[in-house]
């Protein structure tokens, strides 16, 4: 179902902003059990966002009660994406005068194939392609994800499942639609995301957790010998939550302790 400020329909104006300039912000998010997963970390997430670019703000009781009504036909798993656009109006990139927030929210099957990677683990590529520097959109789930389709499309080209992202300066910034996390010994390293990259919900559920655990979590600018010297990695995103990586480059990644503990931890804060 696809509903479009609170509507089922399938179309938005051609004018749409979204369209034009991928102009707004969204978030996908886990059902299980009829509950969306994280939402107070979704919801705070979209609201940063919309108060950063200036957007309009909707009607956030209104959302919510629209995503928990979606959320209760799903006994089992399923994922709800909101999207925001700043509506349609100003002249060119001017947003002036632009104020008709559009609210598009739609559910769809959870990806049953995530079932195995997070009992098997997958192997990671790694891109050719590197990320630009952005500190303006750094951190923000955009609707502009130009680069995030450049890169899954080298990885499908390549025959890998997913592949770890660089900056131009050689960062492990993170995979084309995940964080991505690496321990060593008794540290927990996950990228510094102040010039590239995406700040995911479960990257911040996954911070809280490490934080009330025997680990300690920095926030580092790294390059790939850095990752591939780790004694364990693993990738995240709200749907697929917690993946272990196994092998990238030909190395090896036997270890799964912190994830292990993750995992039991998991959706308690």
């Amino acid at each position: 179902m696809i509903l479009v400020n609170g509507r089922e329909q399938m179309h938005v104006p051609v004018s749409d902003r979204a369209m034009q300039y991928g102009d707004g912000c969204f978030t996908t998010i886990l059902v299980e059990q009829g509950k969306p997963r994280l939402w107070a970390l979704h919801l705070q997430r979209l609201q940063k966002n919309v108060e950063a670019f200036m957007i309009t703000p909707p009607d956030w009781s209104l959302l919510a009660e629209i995503v928990f009504q979606l959320a209760a036909q799903y006994p089992e798993k399923g994922g709800i994406k909101i999207l925001l656009s700043r509506g349609s109006g100003g002249r060119g990139y001017s947003p002036s005068g632009c104020c008709d927030t559009q609210v598009v929210v739609s559910d769809f099957a959870w990806p049953e194939h995530y079932i195995r990677w997070q009992s098997e683990g997958i192997e990671l590529g790694v891109c050719r392609q590197r990320l630009s520097l952005s500190p303006m959109l750094s951190g923000f789930k955009h609707l502009n994800r130009l680069e995030q389709v450049l890169l899954k499309q080298e990885a499908e080209q390549s025959g890998w499942l997913d592949a770890v992202a660089l900056d131009v300066n050689g960062h492990v910034i993170e995979a084309t639609a995940s964080n991505i996390f690496w321990r060593k010994g008794d540290t927990i390293f996950t990228p510094e995301l102040d010039m590239s990259g995406v700040h995911g919900v479960m990257r911040a559920h996954v911070n809280e957790l490490i934080d009330d655990s025997p680990y300690c979590l920095e926030f580092v600018k790294k390059p790939l010998d850095v990752l591939l010297c780790a004694d364990e990695v693993f990738i995240t995103n709200a749907l697929m939550a917690l993946v272990p990586i196994t092998q990238i480059n030909g190395n090896l990644f036997l270890a799964r302790d912190a994830l292990t503990l993750l995992n039991k931890r998991l959706y308690t804060c």
